[in-house]
């Protein structure tokens, strides 16, 4: 079979739906692709099994709905690509991180146990459940207080999103389902899993997400100080064969290739991260390019060829990203999640009927309401951290702000502060870096979100920087297919295989000056906010959030919910 006539399949998880593409090994064309929505979304009100409440903070998912993302989505993309699935040689996937799930050895999650479909321990924790706040404020205190040597890996903070603080969580909540989970496994290794057979981790949710650096995880010593009943919590239920990114985790099943249409037996790549796995997609590989992966939330992601510490940077790992380099993360908790609950809770109807009345989304006609508004022009600057701030402060309590409205501030107006406080927030983590030594000399932008054009251009002022931009719609996916064609052999590795099926379209957003100088001024603002009531200076948003938990129970042992009633969507 010529490389013309040999395809691979990218399946991107993301954080409502998974998404399949058929992708060409020969020149990285894209040729088919479909989507399956998740059953059950995101449970962060109600579990479904029961209709019981969940506490605030909670975000939890059902990992049925994940294979039936390979029973529907990829059959669906090979039918739209037009091919014969005996031509396909490889499937990569990428998975949101930090989703850890209990299982037992054979890998069956615990919700699919009879006896505790009711309690919400059980299922999947989503990136975004931030319920583990205060584990994650023990672990980092007692790291600051032991000096532990991965703690500046981590920018000095590790956050409520991972798997060691929502490990905890789990243990000190509901004891019973942690003594009898045997792995704590991350939904992106899980489906690779699914896929083989066989439970391989992989380096990237490992030194990100699981704290592994140097060939170890936390000490014994150091869980037990945590909790007694924590101290064998990486030995016994997180470690694990690592697979190297890139390799074959193993070759596909019988009973998944019923589920997929694919050829029993050929390669399934080791599992990844949404945003790392975009990386050779994006041509963001070399040192210096930061690529950021927008969408519902930003991660970013970058190589470099020095090691050094990066205040509130998510993590470095070697080779965590492409072999050769050292591989740094970091991330806002919240950008089109924001957009949309501003869109969904605080947007008159009228606005919504003038929008279909000119044949535009809400989106675009808040966008184009504002696009020609002098920058400033609203008297208006925001903070981002509606999801809490992942980086650089790593404070998953803080949320989010607006100031300067007035009688007369319109929606529209309101919008464009939260598309500028996003921005500010990357600018503040771009300044970050550049002044730890690691410096950021191309911004190059993967996601949904690229389609907006003006808020591309919005980035490209206040950073200073041109912007690239990934020339697919489909990055994860795409990324994940590279990842593919290495597995299988069809490339050495992802680097020289990302510069044949890679797609960017270089300096697409070019800042203009008087903008710039304009955004200087609000960002200057902006950074004053930041420090106040992310420093120090102010708690009064971790108060609020204390008498939300307070006033709801945050009470999940046992039944796992509070008896508290309907409470409101999170904000």
């Amino acid at each position: 079979m010529s490389p013309d006539d040999q395809f691979v399949i990218g399946i991107d998880y993301g954080t409502l739906s998974g998404r399949a593409l058929v992708v060409r090994v020969s020149d990285g064309a894209e040729l088919g692709t479909a989507t399956h929505d998740y059953t059950h979304a995101v449970m962060d009100e109600t579990l479904a099994a029961t209709g019981a409440t969940l506490p605030p903070e909670w975000a939890l998912q059902v990992p049925s709905d994940y294979v039936d993302v390979l029973k529907t989505a990829v059959p669906a993309a090979i039918e739209a690509a037009g091919i014969d699935p005996a031509q396909v040689i490889g499937v990569g996937t990428d998975f949101t991180a930090s989703t850890p799930m209990p299982v037992l050895g054979d890998g069956t999650p615990l919700n699919e146990v009879a006896e505790f479909a009711d309690r919400p321990h059980a299922y999947v924790k989503l990136w975004k459940h931030h319920a583990a706040g205060s584990q994650a404020d023990r672990i980092n205190a007692l790291a600051a207080e032991r000096d532990e040597a991965w703690l500046s890996r981590y920018g000095g903070l590790i956050s409520s999103e991972w798997e060691f603080a929502k490990g905890l969580q789990l243990l000190e909540e509901d004891p019973e389902l942690y003594d009898r989970m045997d792995h704590w496994v991350e939904a992106a290794d899980w489906i690779v899993w699914q896929l083989t057979g066989s439970y391989v981790r992989n380096a990237c949710t490992a030194g990100y997400k699981g704290i592994y650096q140097d060939g170890a995880y936390p000490s014994r010593d150091f869980l037990a100080a945590l909790n007694p009943a924590f101290a064998g919590f990486a030995d016994d239920k997180v470690a694990h064969e690592i697979g190297r990114l890139g390799d074959a985790a193993g070759t596909l099943s019988a009973e998944a290739a019923a589920w997929t249409g694919l050829p029993e037996g050929i390669a399934v790549a080791v599992g990844n991260v949404d945003a790392h796995v975009t990386a050779p997609a994006a041509g963001a590989v070399e040192p210096g390019q930061m690529l950021a992966i927008m969408g519902t939330s930003t991660c970013h992601v970058m190589n470099s060829d020095q090691l050094h510490d990066v205040p509130g940077m998510c993590g470095v790992v070697d080779g965590g990203i492409v072999d050769g380099l050292y591989g740094y993360e970091a991330g806002q908790s919240g950008v089109g999640d924001i957009f949309a609950w501003y869109v969904k809770n605080q947007v008159p109807a009228r606005y919504t009927d003038a929008a279909a009345e000119a044949g535009r989304s809400i989106h675009e006609h808040l966008t184009e309401l504002v696009r020609d508004q002098p920058v400033g022009g609203h008297g208006l600057v925001a903070l981002d951290w509606h999801s809490g701030n992942r980086s650089v402060l790593v404070d998953h309590q803080l949320s989010g702000l607006v100031v300067g409205a007035t009688l007369t501030t319109r929606p529209e107006e309101i919008y464009r502060a939260l598309f500028e406080a996003t921005a500010f927030g990357t600018r503040v983590i771009v300044e970050a870096f550049n002044e730890s030594g690691v410096p950021v000399t191309e911004f190059i932008v993967a996601g949904g979100l690229l389609r907006n054009s003006f808020l591309m251009q919005t980035y490209s002022d206040i950073l200073r920087m041109p912007i690239s931009t990934i020339a697919s719609d489909q990055g994860p996916a795409l990324g994940s297919a590279i990842h593919a064609a290495v597995a299988a052999g069809a490339y050495p590795d992802v680097r020289a295989a990302g510069e044949v099926m890679g797609k960017v379209d270089r300096a697409v957003y070019q800042p203009d000056e008087a903008r710039a100088d304009a955004y200087d001024r609000l960002f200057a603002e902006y950074a004053l906010l930041h420090d106040h009531f992310g420093r120090g200076g102010n708690d009064v948003m971790h108060r609020l959030k204390a008498m939300k938990r307070d006033a709801y129970g945050t009470t999940t042992r046992d039944s796992g919910v509070s008896d508290a009633g309907e409470r409101e969507a999170d904000s």
